[in-house]
C-alpha cells in the first residue's frame, strides 16, 4: 500500500515544480550550512571545541561537493576542534578532506603529518613533514616531526627497561588523568576525572564529557586500591578542577581552575586549598600575576618547597605554553621566571611535576617524540656563576606512546609509579598505567621525633657526606624523610627542631646488588621540659650503678657531646615508700652516681648539677601515658594519695614505677659561648624554666626499687 500511494504521488508532480523544489532545497541547505559555521566560528571563539566541531560537521556535510572553497575550509575548521580534543583519527580524516578541497593554507600538510605521527603512522608522516619542509625550509615543527618519526620505530625496537600496565581501578569510560601519589606512605592517590559521577549535569562544550573534578582512592592494608571517590571538602564545584600537586608537608593543595563564560576565553587559574583534619576547604585564587588575559595551570612545588613550578602562556615565554615558576618560600609569592631552553620550545611545554630527588618531568610536543605529547626528563646541574644549566631527554618506548602521554607520579624515591595516556583511546580520553623501572636503590629513612612522645613534624634535617652531599630538608606529617644514599659514602644526619636539642647519627652503606633501605630514629630532648633517661638501673638500697645502666648513660654523654653548649640538672626520684628523709638522701647519691659517670667520660663537671628529689617531685601523667594507660587521665598529678585510691594493686605498682625514675632538664644553652652577660642573660631568660616531666624507667621488678617500709630500708 505504502510504495502504490508513492508511486502515485510522484506521477502528479511536474518537471517544472520538480526543479523548483531541488533549487529550492538547495538554497535552504546553502543557507543552513552558513548558520553552522556561524555557531561554529562563536563556539571555536570561547574555547568550546566540541560543540564547535559538531556545527562544522553539519556545514560540511550541507556544503555541495562543487563548493571545493567551503568544504575545504569548513574541513579544516572542524579538523582544527578535532586536533585540539584529541580526536586525532577524526582529525586526520578532516585534514585530508581539506587537501582534498585545495585548503590554501599549507599548515594543513603539517597538521596532517602530526596526526598521522599520533596515530602511529610513521611512513606517511614523514612523507608529509618533508613536503612541508619543502615548502617551508625553517619550519622547526617538521624538523622536529621528522627526528621523531624517525627514532620512534627505533625506540619501540629497543624498549627500555620501565614495564608500564593498565590499571583498571583508576579508569572510568571518560577521561582519567595527573594521578598524584600522596600521604606520609604514599597510601593515597589524587586524580582528575570526567567521570559521570563528577558534579554538576551539564555537558562541556569544551570536551564532550562533564567538567573535571578531583577524585581520591585509597590504598587498603591489602594493598588493594579502592574505587575513586570524589575529594573531601569543597575542592570540586561545578566547573574544571584537576592537575594538582601538594606542597612537601602535605597541608596545602595546589589545583588548577578553569571557570565558565558564555561569551568569554576561558583561562585556567592556579587556586590553594589547605586541609583541615581529613577534607580540604574551598579553593582560593592564588594571584601569580597581574595578567588576566594569560592561563595558569598545572602546579608543581619543588621537594624543597621553595619554588611553585607552573604552564602559562604569557608573554615573554618561547613557545605556545611554557614552563615557568615562582619563588614561594616563607608564604610570600615572588617574581615569575620562564625556565627557558632547552626545556622550552617553540612547541607546548606542559605537565610539570617532581621526583623527591630534584629530576623534573614535564610533557611536550616541540620536542622530538613518539607523538602527542612525549613525556621528558630534565636534571640540572649548577653552573660556574650560580645559574642553573638543564639537561632534557626522552623517558621513550614503553613510557611514550604515539598518543599523549605525560602526568607522572612517584612512590616516593622509587622508580615507579603512574602516569596518563591516551594511547589506543580512538576518542583520545586518557586513562591512568602503572610504570616501574627496576633498579638499585640504596635510601634512608627517619623519623624526627620528641623522645618518648610524639613525631615533630616542624623538624628539619641535615644531610652532610665526605662526597660533597650537603642537604637540608624538612620531614613529613609523621615526622619521617627519605633521601637516596650512595656506597661507600661517609654520612652524617643531623635532626634539629625548634624548641629541642639536636640529634646526630652517622652511616656508611657497602656495595649492594640488591636495593636495601636503612632505618634512623632521631628521638629529639626537649629544652623546656625534663628528658627521662631510660634504662638506668641501681644495686638494691644503693646509689651503685649497675653494668646495664652502661648503654643508656653512653648514649646520655653522646647527647651531651652532640649539644655542647648545654648544662644539665640531673636528678632522681623516688616513689611515696620509705621515708621521705631516707629517700631524699638515696636520691641524691643516685643522681650524683650518674653524673660521676659522665664526667669519668669526659663531660666538664660545670655541666652537670646532681639533684636528688626523693619523693617530692611526682610524676605528671602525659599523653603518651594515658594512652598506653587508659585508666589514667592526662594532668593527674601521680601522688600517694591518687595511686592509694586506685584498688588494683598492679595499677598501683605501674604508678610506682612511673615516679622511680632519673632525668633531666636543661638548665642553660650558652655554656662555652663568649657571649656578653646581657646576651647571655636574654638567652637564658628565653628558655622556659619548667618542672621536670620524664618517661618511667621500666626498672625490673625488685632491681634498683626503693625499700616498701623502714625495716627494708635497715
Amino acid at each position: 500500500m505504502y510504495s502504490k500511494t508513492n508511486n502515485h504521488k510522484c506521477k502528479q508532480v511536474g518537471w517544472g515544480t520538480l526543479l523548483l523544489l531541488l533549487v529550492g532545497v538547495s538554497m535552504l541547505c546553502s543557507c543552513g550550512a552558513e548558520n553552522h559555521v556561524k555557531k561554529g566560528d562563536a563556539f571555536f571563539a570561547i574555547g568550546e571545541y566540541f560543540d564547535a566541531a559538531a556545527e562544522y560537521k553539519r556545514a560540511y556535510s550541507r556544503t555541495k561537493v562543487s563548493e571545493k572553497m567551503k568544504r575545504g575550509e569548513r574541513a579544516w575548521k572542524m579538523a582544527e576542534c578535532y586536533r585540539r580534543i584529541n580526536y586525532s583519527a577524526k582529525a586526520m580524516g578532516a585534514y585530508q578532506n581539506a587537501l582534498r578541497y585545495h585548503y590554501p593554507d599549507s599548515s594543513v600538510v603539517l597538521r596532517l603529518a602530526q596526526m598521522q605521527q599520533r596515530q602511529g603512522d610513521y611512513k606517511n608522516a614523514l612523507k608529509n613533514y618533508q613536503l612541508f619542509l619543502d615548502s617551508v625550509p625553517d619550519s622547526r615543527a617538521a624538523r622536529v616531526g621528522i627526528i621523531g618519526c624517525t627514532m620512534a620505530p627505533k625506540w619501540k625496537n629497543n624498549p627500555t627497561l620501565y614495564t608500564v600496565k593498565k590499571q583498571p581501578i583508576f579508569n572510568a569510560r571518560r577521561s582519567d588523568f595527573s594521578p598524584v601519589l600522596a600521604g606520609d606512605d604514599w597510601s593515597e592517590l589524587y586524580l582528575t576525572t570526567t567521570r559521570t559521577q563528577a558534579m554538576g549535569d551539564e555537558i562541556s562544550g569544551i570536551t564532550g564529557t562533564k567538567s573535571a573534578d578531583i577524585f581520591r582512592s585509597k590504598l587498603d592494608d591489602k594493598q588493594k586500591w579502592s574505587q575513586p571517590e570524589a575529594c573531601e571538602g569543597d575542592v570540586n564545584s561545578e566547573f574544571d578542577e584537576g592537575a594538582i600537586c601538594f606542597s612537601p608537608d602535605g597541608k596545602t593543595m595546589y589545583l588548577t581552575r578553569c571557570t565558565y563564560d558564555a561569551s568569554y576565553p576561558r583561562y585556567a587559574e592556579i587556586y590553594t586549598s589547605q586541609r583541615s583534619d581529613a577534607s580540604w576547604s574551598k579553593p582560593q585564587k592564588l594571584n601569580i600575576s597581574s595578567d588576566t588575559l594569560s592561563c595558569y595551570a598545572h602546579p608543581a612545588v619543588s621537594p624543597d618547597g621553595r619554588w611553585l613550578y607552573f604552564v602559562s602562556d604569557m608573554p615573554g615565554g618561547i613557545g605556545g605554553l611554557d614552563l615557568w615558576r615562582i619563588s614561594i618560600a616563607d608564604g610570600m609569592l615572588g617574581g615569575v621566571e620562564n625556565l627557558g631552553k632547552p626545556i622550552n620550545t617553540e612547541g607546548n611545554e606542559m605537565f610539570p611535576t617532581f621526583r623527591p630527588n630534584g629530576e623534573l618531568y614535564f610533557s611536550s610536543d616541540g620536542h622530538p617524540g613518539m607523538g602527542g605529547l612525549d613525556l621528558f626528563c630534565a636534571t640540572c646541574d649548577s653552573t660556574s656563576n650560580g645559574g642553573v644549566r638543564w639537561k632534557v631527554e626522552n623517558m621513550k618506548y614503553p613510557i611514550n606512546s604515539p598518543g599523549d602521554d605525560f602526568g607522572m607520579t612517584f612512590e616516593g624515591l622509587h622508580n615507579r609509579g603512574f602516569f596518563s595516556t591516551s594511547r589506543g583511546d580512538g576518542r583520545g580520553w586518557d586513562h591512568i598505567m602503572s610504570f616501574e623501572c627496576p633498579e638499585i636503590l640504596l635510601t634512608v629513612k627517619g623519623w624526627v621525633y620528641e623522645k618518648d612522645g610524639y613525631e615533630l613534624p616542624e623538624g628539619l634535617v641535615y644531610m652532610v657526606g665526605n662526597d660533597g652531599t650537603n642537604l637540608k630538608f624538612s620531614v613529613r606529617g609523621d615526622g619521617s624523610f627519605e633521601q637516596i644514599i650512595k656506597p661507600n659514602v661517609d654520612y652524617i644526619f643531623l635532626g634539629t627542631c625548634k624548641g629541642f636539642l639536636n640529634h646526630k647519627e652517622d652511616l656508611r652503606v657497602d656495595t649492594s646488588n640488591v636495593s636495601r633501605e636503612y632505618v634512623l630514629q632521631f628521638p629529639l630532648s626537649s629544652l623546656t621540659a625534663p628528658v627521662l633517661v631510660r634504662n638506668v638501673f641501681y644495686e638494691f638500697d644503693s646509689a651503685a650503678l649497675t653494668e646495664s645502666s652502661t648503654m643508656a648513660l653512653d648514649s646520655l654523654v653522646d647527647l651531651l657531646n652532640e649539644n655542647p653548649n648545654i648544662t644539665i640538672e640531673l636528678s632522681s626520684h623516688c616513689d611515696y615508700r620509705g621515708a621521705d628523709a631516707y629517700n631524699l638522701r638515696l636520691s641524691q647519691r643516685r643522681a650524683e652516681s650518674v653524673v660521676n659517670y659522665l664526667i669519668d667520660h669526659g663531660i666538664p663537671t660545670e655541666r652537670l648539677t646532681p639533684v636528688g628529689y626523693g619523693e617530692t617531685r611526682p610524676k605528671v601523667v602525659t599523653r603518651k601515658m594515658a594512652e598506653q594507660n587508659p585508666f589514667l587521665n592526662v594532668g593527674d598529678t601521680l601522688t600517694e594519695q591518687y595511686i592509694l585510691r586506685i584498688e588494683d594493686k598492679e595499677r598501683q605498682e605501674v604508678c610506682n614505677a612511673y615516679n622511680r625514675r632519673t632525668e633531666f632538664r636543661v638548665l642553660r644553652t650558652t655554656y662555652g659561648l663568649d657571649l656578653t652577660p646581657s646576651v647571655k642573660a636574654e638567652l637564658n631568660e628565653a628558655k622556659p624554666a619548667t618542672p621536670p616531666v620524664s618517661v618511667p624507667l621500666m626498672k625490673p621488678v625488685g632491681e634498683g626499687t626503693e625499700p616498701k617500709n623502714q625495716t627494708e630500708q635497715q
